[in-house]
């Protein structure tokens, strides 16, 4: 990968963390199509199991970013896509910590937190949906997906059994 290259990926990440109000899973799916689609440094399956693998690993899940710069160019990806990932939260945290200090009850504050929610479920949702067909090649993977759903909204059981029980299912080939 080419030094315009990295500064283009950086630059586009940058712009999508910058947007990416509930966490960086709210652009998933456009990550996904960038470095997928439009630029072909990794394949949708490369990108899910990415996803996946950096989920299952302790630490925070929004690390699939660097991830995935490290599969793209090694460890100037990584950290500069981490840079990316943080940076424009940082700053905005910050201004909105001064901004609410000064006044808590401001209407422009309750109004961008009340119009951000809907926006950003609906974008969880799209990164969901991206995911959930990136990594399932049959009915099996649709149908292992769909319990686990079923399990998550309707139990109490901790989500560690769920995934331990797919590495299992994955170990023994059944999906």
């Amino acid at each position: 990968m080419s030094w315009s290259d990295l500064m283009e990926l950086f630059w586009h990440y940058l712009l999508l963390c910058s947007i990416a109000f509930g966490g960086v899973s709210t652009v998933i799916p456009d990550m996904q199509r960038y470095v997928v689609e439009v630029h072909p440094w990794m394949t949708a399956q490369e990108f899910g199991e990415v996803f996946a693998l950096v989920q299952v690993a302790p630490g925070p899940g929004v690390m699939f970013v660097t991830a995935i710069g490290w599969v793209i160019a090694g460890w100037p990806g990584a950290l500069l896509l981490t840079v990316a990932m943080f940076l424009p939260g940082i700053v905005m945290t910050s201004l909105m910590i001064k901004f609410n200090t000064l006044d808590p009850k401001a209407r422009f504050g309750r109004a961008l937190r009340r119009g951000l929610a809907p926006v950003t479920i609906g974008l969880v949702l799209a990164g969901s949906w991206v995911l959930t067909t990136t990594v399932n090649h049959d009915w099996r993977g649709y149908t292992l997906t769909a319990l686990t759903i079923a399990v998550v909204l309707k139990s109490k059981l901790n989500p560690l059994w769920l995934i331990g029980s797919g590495a299992l299912i994955g170990v023994v080939g059944l999906v």
